[in-house]
């Protein structure tokens, strides 16, 4: 190993432990009712290696400030959400009272501008323990730190959100780095179950992608170019979006290697 990989991989991994320990000291406080996902705290190179358009990118952390004030204002004792905002698609986690408080919460963050969907995983009864908080950032680091280390995926394509062991994976990327990364992520001890909240997109689109994203660099532009698809996407739900959606694309139909995606879009893969 060369001394410049030597360094690389250590500053990769001193940044991810401020992550981490930035996100144990807002995250596991037990008087906090409610957590943002985290798209309101990007570092510049994080900002230059993302998949997702600039302006998607400065929409999420709006939706992900907004969904926390809105939440706020209606929380109760019994409710612990978590909102994580990928490509403008919300992913809410954690446990409220009751079926009543879980619709509530979803209706709120669905009519924020420029939320395109809502995937609502809030479950009913009791909030997680500070155990059971120490213990999801535990995994999300060791899930973090193993994509990181895997040479045949991006790492940086995916956010990982964990909820008492079940591991959320969010981001834009190609089948074959969907199902390498859950197959990474299924081999971390203490990982339950793998959902994956993913927009795929083909290895073409992906390669102009990253085409535009070297000439925008080489004029001397800032961000990369959003990732799209020959099919046109469908307009967004809200007038004021700045930047064309990438479309959705499903995961694989039952009878291949991977489950069908559940009723609620969302595909879940168990633990072997």
């Amino acid at each position: 190993m060369t001394l410049t990989t030597m360094t690389t991989t250590s500053t990769q991994r001193f940044a991810l432990a401020l992550t981490l320990g930035a996100a144990l000291v807002t995250g596991l406080s037990a008087c906090v009712p409610l957590v943002v996902g985290g798209a309101a705290v990007v570092g510049v190179g994080m900002v230059a290696t993302d998949r997702r358009s600039s302006g998607a990118q400065l929409d999420d952390q709006g939706i992900e400030l907004r969904a926390a004030a809105r939440v706020r204002d209606i929380a109760n004792d019994q409710m612990y959400v978590s909102v994580t905002s990928f490509n403008r698609q919300v992913l809410l986690t954690g446990a409220v009272g009751s079926d009543a408080d879980r619709r509530r919460v979803e209706d709120e963050v669905s009519r924020i501008v420029n939320v395109r969907s809502v995937v609502n995983e809030l479950t009913v009864g009791s909030s997680s323990t500070f155990q059971d908080r120490s213990n999801d950032l535990y995994i999300t680091g060791k899930v973090k730190a193993s994509l990181l280390d895997a040479k045949d995926i991006f790492a940086n394509s995916f956010k990982v959100v964990t909820e008492r062991g079940v591991v959320y994976l969010m981001g834009i990327a190609t089948r074959r780095e969907t199902d390498r990364a859950t197959e990474i992520t299924r081999g971390v001890s203490g990982v339950v179950k793998v959902v994956r909240v993913v927009e795929v997109v083909s290895e073409a689109d992906l390669a102009a992608s990253q085409a535009a994203n070297q000439a925008a660099a080489q004029r001397g532009g800032t961000g990369p170019a959003p990732v799209t698809s020959a099919t046109p996407s469908a307009p967004s739900s809200s007038s004021t979006s700045r930047v064309p959606l990438p479309p959705m694309e499903p995961l694989p139909a039952s009878g291949s290697s991977t489950p069908a995606p559940s009723p609620s879009g969302v595909t879940t893969s168990p633990v072997r």
